[in-house]
């Protein structure tokens, strides 16, 4: 009987917790679910496939939760979704979010799903370009938005004004510029757009592109990579024991989300394209191969903030200088930009019912991409 009265509270907290203007929802069995909103910063992909087994596997539901997930865009910012209260919790890059922050948004990183970034520059293998010192001169194309920051950051590490030693060129969401020799140097995703030039058919040889004919500068190895995809959550709302149960819950079950799709990569691709992106399933499976070379092995646990790689993003974010001479942040992150705090407890919670947390003897698998990622 005090298990049933305890259970039956636990409900009702995490029904009090929930989007204000959205009703719970019940089990088959009449238990409540507190609902709950995320908002992804981009469209359906395996870059949040995570979060998409999650749902699909019923690990929100077994914490409470029935979480529905908002689909990112181009005019779509995470971080100010959450701040303005339409979402529980949204997925955002770090140096983005920080300049948020900043500018008002208050939101703390809770979990650092990401541990290494996936951006790259790309160059064509006979360009003669193999690191960003080698840009000066060039055209080189990136997307804007808050996606620039490592490039700059790359090319001030490296000697160069992104303002008078390069022409900067505005990128679209593909390689098209790259592939026809419109740019030298073309932003690209280890998970997506990258991808794209291996889907691509070289019109000399009628065969697709391999990767010995491009140049990658990987950022992590240019040690100007920062932080990308974390879930943040809303600083004032961090105040109430029922939101800190609730983000501690939702994190366990992300947590097993992604477990999922790293011992499930194939699985997880068909989620996402059945979830309706417009990638092939040859992409998509790239997509989550490479975002989990992103995620695992996680020597602390998936999601934990390392201090040392948070601190490379804050210092990157506040002196490196864009076109127009000014930086990401002006001052250091005030109040709470993160916490362990709540990862730590999730990752207790997931390793007590079997999930591995750290994936320690992760190995990718090797992707073959069709024409068009079909």
């Amino acid at each position: 009987m005090r298990k049933s009265r305890l259970f039956l509270a636990s409900l009702l907290v995490l029904a009090a917790c929930g989007t204000a203007d959205t009703p719970a929802t019940t089990t088959a069995s009449g238990g409540a679910l507190a609902p709950v909103k995320l908002q992804l910063q981009w469209f359906y992909q395996a870059q949040f496939a995570g979060y998409i087994a999650a749902v699909d596997q019923g690990f929100y539901k077994e914490q409470g939760l029935d979480v529905e997930l908002l689909e990112g865009g181009v005019d779509i910012v995470p971080q100010t979704v959450l701040a303005q209260g339409k979402a529980d919790y949204a997925v955002a890059w770090v140096p983005k979010a920080l300049a948020s922050r900043e500018q008002g948004a208050n939101i703390t990183d809770v979990g650092q799903i990401f541990a290494r970034s996936g951006t790259y520059q790309v160059a064509w293998k006979d360009s003669g370009i193999t690191s960003a010192a080698d840009f000066k001169g060039k055209k080189i194309g990136n997307w804007g938005f808050g996606n620039e920051f490592e490039l700059f950051a790359g090319m001030t590490k490296a000697g160069l004004d992104p303002g008078k030693d390069v022409t900067l060129v505005q990128q679209q969401f593909d390689m098209q510029a790259l592939l026809k020799k419109e740019i030298d140097a073309a932003q690209a995703m280890s998970y997506n757009e990258y991808a794209q030039l291996l889907e691509a058919t070289n019109p000399a040889t009628g065969k697709l592109y391999t990767a010995g004919d491009f140049q990658i500068i990987d950022w992590k190895t240019a040690g100007s990579s920062m932080l990308q995809d974390a879930v943040w959550a809303n600083t004032d709302k961090l105040n109430d024991p029922a939101y800190q149960q609730q983000t501690v819950k939702f994190l366990t079950a992300t947590i097993k989300g992604w477990a999922f799709c790293r011992d499930n990569a194939e699985k997880c691709r068909d989620l996402v394209v059945a979830k309706g992106s417009k990638l092939g399933k040859s992409h998509q499976l790239w997509q989550m191969n490479e975002v989990n070379k992103l995620i695992w092995p996680a020597t602390a646990g998936i999601g934990t903030i390392d201090e040392a790689a948070w601190k490379q993003t804050v210092d990157l974010s506040a002196t490196t200088k864009n076109q127009t001479g000014d930086t990401v942040l002006t001052k250091q992150p005030a109040g709470l930009a993160y916490t362990n705090d709540y990862i730590k407890q999730a990752i207790d919670q997931a390793k007590s019912t079997g999930v591995d947390v750290n994936g320690a003897t992760y190995q990718p698998q090797t992707v073959t991409l069709t024409a068009g990622g079909a």
